[in-house]
């Protein structure tokens, strides 16, 4: 496969600025980017090509900390802090997923969502029911999308319906790494114990193993909530911190690792963060709708830990990227307030990174349009935002940002290939021809 991009194309290959190639030519082959080129070479007139002229063009978005069974609980407590939201609507919604029907009805309007929005890859949190992960991780690799997906990991301090046996918890966790780590180049399996306090040592232990045996990425919460934090310490009081509990059990970088939230690290957490190359996941919207806190993002990145952006459905209360972007925004602007003016708040440009490059870094070289990474691109229109003003390719990006909605997203394309509406209302696929 081989095409030709035309618009204004916009990327951020460092978070300090942005590139931006206004009416130029944006060359893919075999879903790889070649290069950006004022002019079209004879060489490349016989490509497929794509005129989005007046158009910015730009990476898709990366979301990578999500829960699909929470999509239908969005707006729904967001007065309680974590531990309260997750006893009363967290817990009795999960328990839903082992009727494959009710898992496919909401996996159906999750993913279609997903694509409005223009995420096109994910790191997502299924259930602890093996057989609806199976059916979230088809549904991906039918829709066209990228993801990762994890089974998720309990066995003590959940509802009744959610704590698992802990042997049966690995077996159908290598099962399901097993059956699903080599079908697909754009759909992968990823360890998911949902956070310390509701797995055992042994559950722990055994899926540092999996994922060192298989080379599976990892998933999980950290320092997210006081409370959280707390509890962690009554469980493991010998241990110095939070994450040091992860790495014990190999979950903490020994293969590629992303956390979530980060509120509350201390210094030395931070710096084995970077140390073991680990991410953060920041979710703003949802720090601030349980009543978590600020995470100093600002901090993270001066001390060289890699971050992305998560949506946090269904903490977090919308799936747009656009919004998390600026909820980051908003958020980087209180940490400075509070550091009297010492963390410096973040810019539009390394938002936009952190939502396109840097979290899609833990997928591989996505998320930019530098030569030799998978093209993913979304094309935008925002001509119904201009109100009669003559606006720059990056006043366009910045308006879509802070005003637009999935309507300006007028086509999504994920290695190179375009990407339809995934799921009718009435179930069926649509080819993704």
């Amino acid at each position: 496969m081989k095409s030709v991009f035309k618009g204004d194309i916009i990327h951020t290959p460092t978070k300090d600025k942005f590139e931006i190639y206004e009416n130029s030519y944006l060359i893919v082959e075999d879903g790889h980017v070649v290069k950006i080129t004022d002019k079209l070479e004879n060489l490349y007139k016989c490509y497929e090509f794509y005129d989005y002229s007046g158009k910015i063009i730009i990476p898709g978005f990366v979301d990578v900390h999500l829960h699909a069974p929470q999509y239908p609980n969005r707006g729904l407590g967001m007065d309680k802090e974590l531990i309260p939201w997750l006893n009363t609507y967290t817990f009795p919604e999960e328990s839903k997923y082992s009727d494959l029907e009710y898992s496919r009805r909401v996996f159906e309007e999750f993913i279609n969502a997903l694509w409005a929005e223009g995420t096109t890859r994910c790191s997502v949190y299924s259930t602890i029911f093996l057989e609806s992960t199976k059916l979230l991780m088809d549904m991906f690799i039918a829709s066209g999308l990228g993801a990762l997906v994890g089974k998720v990991n309990m066995d003590r301090n959940s509802a009744p319906a959610l704590i698992e046996d802990s042997y049966q918890s690995i077996i159908e966790t290598e099962e399901f790494i097993l059956e699903f780590k080599d079908v697909s180049d754009l759909v992968k399996p990823i360890i998911t114990p949902r956070f310390i306090p509701t797995c055992t040592d042994m559950l722990l232990t055994e899926l540092g193993k999996l994922a060192i045996k298989y080379n599976i990425p990892v998933q999980s919460h950290l320092n997210e909530n006081t409370s959280e934090v707390e509890w962690v310490r009554e469980l493991y009081p010998e241990s110095k911190n939070y994450a040091s509990v992860y790495d014990r059990f190999n979950l903490f970088g020994q293969t590629k690792t992303i956390m979530a939230h980060c509120v509350y690290n201390t210094d030395e957490e931070t710096e084995l963060m970077a140390k073991n190359g680990v991410y953060v996941a920041h979710c703003p919207h949802s720090n601030f709708n349980l009543s978590s806190g600020l995470s100093p993002i600002r901090k993270y990145l001066n001390q060289g830990v890699k971050v992305g952006l998560g949506s946090d459905i269904s903490g977090g209360h919308t799936i747009s990227m656009p919004q998390v972007m600026v909820g980051a925004m908003q958020t980087s602007k209180m940490v400075w307030l509070q550091s009297n003016k010492e963390l410096a708040p973040l810019t539009l440009s390394e938002v936009f990174f952190l939502a396109t490059k840097g979290g899609g870094s833990f997928f591989g070289n996505v998320g930019s349009f530098e030569e030799g990474y998978e093209c993913d691109l979304l094309v935008i229109d925002v001509d119904n935002l201009a109100y009669l003003k003559t606006l720059t390719p990056e006043e366009k990006l910045q308006k879509f940002i802070y005003e637009g909605s999935r309507e300006n997203i007028i086509d999504r394309f994920v290695k190179g290939k375009k990407v339809y509406k995934p799921f009718l209302i009435n179930t069926q696929l649509i080819p993704n021809c």
